[in-house]
């Protein structure tokens, strides 16, 4: 891979898995130091730094409950003290807690919005602190800091069963531009990455089985899951100077799910 963030120090978290964890590990190839953020799940977080240091880079596991304000704090407190600073976070942690609307409880509803939502506000507010307090560095980039959302197409397409996820979602949307819209001035940019139908943990139980798979593959025009490894090179670009005018924008990486597939015959 291209060394695109040679020198660049960046926070992932929900990184010890799935899409976190390939873009750590593409973050770590591209040249960044990389903290890895895990909340249980230790051995996968420590395998994600062995990744990156054997790739020739830098890595740091930081265990952390991004729906906590002390939580994200210690995550920059880390890339400060082992990188100096901090350029990029990519804010990726998230979880499904699935239910018909009715049986859905206040539990499940509020522990999905603190998370996916309430995290990357935190996180993202942290970031904005700190990128104010290090100044801009013009060697180092155009931008004061990045800051990349984790999205999802169920921004855009409703998703009955999964009300938290998608009202999470799309509040992840509104959050990601009105940011972008505030801080832009201050050569911060703001972005989001969108995914469709990912190989992971959390859907494997349909991509294994074959009628789950062909159910799934309906629904992306490409004709194809995704992989992990294609949100991660999407996340570098957009992390790397490359992207430097793009602001405010969620780049969906989804074989065209958003598309309405079902739509392609008419209707």
């Amino acid at each position: 891979m291209p060394r695109d963030l040679e020198g660049a120090r960046a926070i992932v978290t929900g990184a010890s898995s799935g899409i976190g964890a390939a873009i750590a590990q593409a973050f770590g190839a591209a040249g960044a130091s990389v903290v890895v953020n895990y909340h249980s799940d230790e051995e996968g977080a420590a395998k994600v730094v062995e990744d990156i240091r054997s790739a020739g880079g830098q890595g740091e596991a930081v265990k952390a409950d991004v729906s906590k304000a002390e939580d994200c704090a210690q995550l920059f407190a880390t890339a400060e003290t082992k990188f100096g600073g901090v350029d990029i976070l990519v804010s990726n942690a998230g979880i499904q807690k699935d239910a018909a609307f009715t049986d859905l409880s206040l539990g499940d509803w509020q522990q999905v919005i603190d998370l996916n939502l309430t995290g990357q506000f935190l996180c993202a507010q942290e970031a904005v602190r700190r990128f104010r307090a290090q100044g801009h560095d013009a060697k180092r980039s155009p931008a004061l800091g990045k800051i990349i959302l984790m999205s999802s197409v169920h921004q855009a397409i409703p998703w009955a069963g999964h009300v938290n996820y998608a009202s999470a979602k799309g509040g992840v949307k509104a959050l990601m531009e009105s940011l972008a819209q505030e801080v832009a001035g201050e050569k911060i940019r703001v972005n989001a990455i969108a995914p469709g139908a990912i190989k992971t943990d959390i859907n494997r139980a349909e991509w294994e089985d074959e009628e789950g798979r062909k159910k799934m593959l309906e629904l992306i025009p490409y004709g194809r899951i995704g992989e992990p490894d294609d949100i991660a090179r999407a996340a570098v670009w957009l992390a790397s100077d490359a992207s430097d005018y793009v602001v405010g924008t969620t780049l969906f990486v989804d074989g065209g799910m958003a598309l309405y597939p079902s739509f392609r015959e008419g209707g």
